[in-house]
């Protein structure tokens, strides 16, 4: 599948009708999965969620987030971060098609203990967005770094913003999990079941030193990886063991 997407890329980069048709199509299989998935007992209600916490700030991790369109909240706006890449492009069209307004940020990463430049201009972005009223979506591990470890943007957007950053997973009781990518990135199916687990929220303060920082950065990834762990005992019938009951 990489293979044959880097050789058909640029050809689809010059084509605005191609691109579109196949956005739209992932919108409507998007919409078929998650239609087709009924959420199991114990699952979070993300509609009332956001409403508490409005706006608010989503945190999901790589490669666990592509039915997230779908799941998005129905009453309250939304805006969701893309990179400026190639590969970005066609899911930030499949994202707008589902109603959410996308900010394309920079390549430049947001690094464990600080931000480059061109990822804090995606930050004053996502901070206009929220002042505006609008939740935001937003990947918390670093592209192609380390899986599953929150980076420093994230926290650093709820610090300026003052709102909360609320650990998000999505997990689909059929699913196809490409071994061979660094995220370990997986493919939500149809017709099975489908959870959805929402953690506390956290709040960072605005005078937060980078001692703080980098403890709430750390708090992120735990929430993110514990609520990750529930959807997936869920959806794989083993709810006895959720973590979140345990504490």
């Amino acid at each position: 599948m990489k293979a044959l997407w880097r050789r058909i890329r640029k050809p689809l980069a010059r084509s605005r009708l191609v691109k579109n048709i196949l956005a739209s199509l992932m919108a409507l299989a998007l919409r078929i999965i998650d239609g087709t998935n009924r959420r199991v007992e114990g699952s979070d209600d993300v509609e009332s969620t956001v409403d508490k916490f409005s706006p608010l700030i989503i945190a999901l991790w790589h490669g666990q987030h592509l039915l997230a369109p779908a799941i998005k909240p129905r009453r309250q706006p939304l805006v969701a971060l893309f990179s400026r890449s190639a590969d970005a492009e066609l899911n930030a069209l499949v994202a707008e098609k589902m109603d959410i307004r996308v900010v394309r940020g920079s390549g430049g990463r947001q690094r464990k203990n600080s931000v480059q430049k061109g990822g804090a201009a995606a930050l004053i972005q996502l901070k206009r967005a929220i002042e505006e009223g609008s939740n935001v979506a937003m990947i918390a591990d670093i592209p192609h770094g380390t899986p599953r470890e929150a980076g420093l943007g994230i926290v650093t957007l709820a610090r300026l913003s003052g709102r909360p950053v609320v650990p998000m997973a999505i997990a689909t009781s059929r699913r196809k999990v490409l071994e061979r990518t660094w995220d370990k990135t997986t493919l939500n199916l149809p017709f099975g079941r489908c959870a959805v687990i929402m953690a506390d929220p956290i709040y960072v303060a605005a005078d937060a030193d980078e001692q703080e920082m980098e403890r709430k950065r750390q708090e992120v990834t735990e929430a993110l990886n514990r609520v990750t762990r529930d959807a997936y005992d869920l959806v794989d019938g083993n709810s006895s063991n959720r973590s979140r009951e345990a504490e």
